[in-house]
């Protein structure tokens, strides 16, 4: 061969190799070999940066390859091993992790094959490895995203049942109470059950705040406005002992979101950082305009693409391992003493963000604090205006127009039909749709309906009584609604709505509210 073709051979060949070492540095994928018979392992410098290593610092043994093997992995990767090579197998999956230099864990997979010599002898091993740290991130991210999707519809749907029995203990109670002389010893009593309903009715709204079956009322929010409002009675609620310190952008976009809501996060991620600062520190809270890509959310199961704010509240307390990171946002889940809080904090603070089309994530190691981001889609231009209601303390009036009253819950029902009577209203009431189509007149002023029934739901009850009644108001209430309800836009975001557990006053307040529109 003359030495033209030589060297035209040698280019071909080493442009052929430099392809195959690029396909295999882009696909993180490195190539090893195992001698069998001289214990001598063999790695690919593609293999080599896999594992964050020098070709000169691989493993040439099998015993050094097990010391970069997780620990809690080395078992079952020598027990494929020896199987594979006993019953020389043509081919078998390996997955494990391995520890890195830095002390950092990365997902490895691979497949290899065992390769006999003339007398059926496994001979050596034959394998690839890829870096498969990311899907196994991902994968993680799904799961726990579903897990909590699960548990949220558990704790929706026995928050929707707790606020209807809650509803009708803290109404009776209210009467019960207003039917007492005012030096009644049993005054008291009654004030403690109305107490106890009170704080159950709180509970079960973090619950339906972490299943994301509240009913928002979404208006454009400035992020920076609404720290300042707060900072004042967040200096009080972390103690002197802790420093707040805010970075607000002052350039940042509104957000569409709930500001009530709103507010309840940043407290909540307050409260949580002060709890994990118990001999002081420094609570940051930030602002800040991003725009989530495409890498972001292939990385973050939930994310959304687009323009967002960005809120973050980070602390300098004690921090937490991956174990609790993972359960963090679990209702009722909390790393403190019994007693001292109830584990529905942070669960509420991911219910609302999630509801509000959000994205949350926390970074955090022991003993170096913990950083929350939570990422809120922008509002559009032209915002939304906000529906702001002043309700006074005075006694609410009654009237005398005629409103008819459909709930599915039979306890409620009579309940709201009781109040309504003692402040002068003419009620009707009915079980479900089809009954109160039947009952409803032009007589009638106000439909005040539960939004989720069986059957039609209140949105369509009301609709199609509108047609023949064309003056008829409504007011829609409940325990909760579910997703499809906000999501169809069954519900109008501008419409009556009164949250239950509902108070005597409250109730009375927002009929006559509607009924004065």
């Amino acid at each position: 061969m003359m030495a033209g073709e030589i060297e035209r051979a040698y280019s071909a060949l080493k442009r052929s190799h430099d392809r195959a070492q690029f396909a295999l540095d882009a696909a993180r994928m490195g190539i090893w070999e195992v001698d069998v018979a001289a214990d001598r392992i063999t790695w690919s410098d593609t293999m080599a940066r896999i594992f964050d290593r020098t070709p000169e610092q691989t493993p040439r043994t099998t015993r050094e390859f097990f010391d970069i093997v997780h620990p809690e992995d080395r078992l079952h990767v020598g027990d494929a091993i020896k199987r594979a090579t006993s019953e020389r197998a043509e081919e078998f999956f390996l997955e494990y992790r391995t520890t890195l230099p830095d002390g950092s864990v990365r997902w490895i997979e691979g497949n290899a094959r065992v390769l006999c010599g003339a007398d059926g002898r496994a001979t050596s091993l034959l394998g690839v490895a890829m870096d498969v740290t990311g899907r196994k991130t991902l994968e993680t991210q799904l799961r726990q995203g579903q897990k909590m999707d699960a548990i949220g519809q558990l704790a929706g749907g026995i928050a929707h049942d707790f606020n209807n029995l809650l509803t009708a203990i803290l109404g009776y109670t209210k009467l019960l109470s207003e039917s007492l002389p005012p030096d009644d010893a049993r005054r008291n009593d009654v004030h403690e059950i109305q107490e106890a309903a009170e704080r159950a009715a709180s509970l079960t709204q973090q619950l339906l705040a972490f299943s994301r079956k509240q009913i928002l009322q979404p208006t454009a929010v400035d992020l920076n406005a609404l720290v300042m409002g707060t900072s004042q009675m967040l200096r009080r609620l972390i103690g002197e002992h802790i420093d707040l310190v805010t970075n607000l952008r002052p350039d940042i976009a509104a957000v569409l979101a709930d500001k009530t809501q709103l507010e309840q996060i940043v407290i909540n991620l307050a409260v949580n950082a002060r709890d994990a600062m118990p001999g002081g520190g420094t609570l940051s809270i930030s602002t800040a305009n991003v725009d989530l890509d495409a890498t972001f959310v292939t990385q973050h199961v939930g994310a959304r693409a687009g323009p967002h704010v960005m809120l973050a509240v980070s602390d300098t307390g004690i921090g937490m391992n991956e174990t609790t990171r993972r359960r963090l946002f679990e209702p009722f889940f909390t790393t403190k003493e019994r007693g001292k809080g109830t584990g529905l904090g942070l669960s509420t603070v991911y219910g609302i963000v999630k509801q509000s089309s959000g994205y949350i994530s926390v970074d955090s190691e022991p003993g170096r604090g913990a950083a929350f981001k939570v990422y809120l889609p922008r509002a559009l231009q032209d915002g939304e205006k906000a529906a702001v209601t002043h309700e006074t303390a005075s006694r609410p009036a009654g009237g005398s127009n005629t409103v008819l009253v459909v709930e599915d819950e039979a306890a409620v029902r009579f309940l709201t039909r009781l109040i309504l009577e003692r402040a002068g209203y003419c009620v009707i009431d009915a079980p479900n749709a089809e009954t109160a189509a039947a009952l409803c007149t032009d007589d009638v002023d106000l439909l005040i309906s539960d939004v989720i029934m069986p059957g039609a739901t209140g949105p369509t009850l009301f609709r199609m009584l509108a047609k023949q009644h064309p003056r008829l108001k409504v007011l829609y209430m409940s325990g909760y609604t579910d997703d499809m309800v906000t999501r169809e836009g069954m519900l109008d975001p501008e419409a009556a709505f009164l949250q239950k557990p509902f108070n005597n006053d409250g109730l009375l307040r927002k009929v006559r509210d509607v009924l004065d529109r």
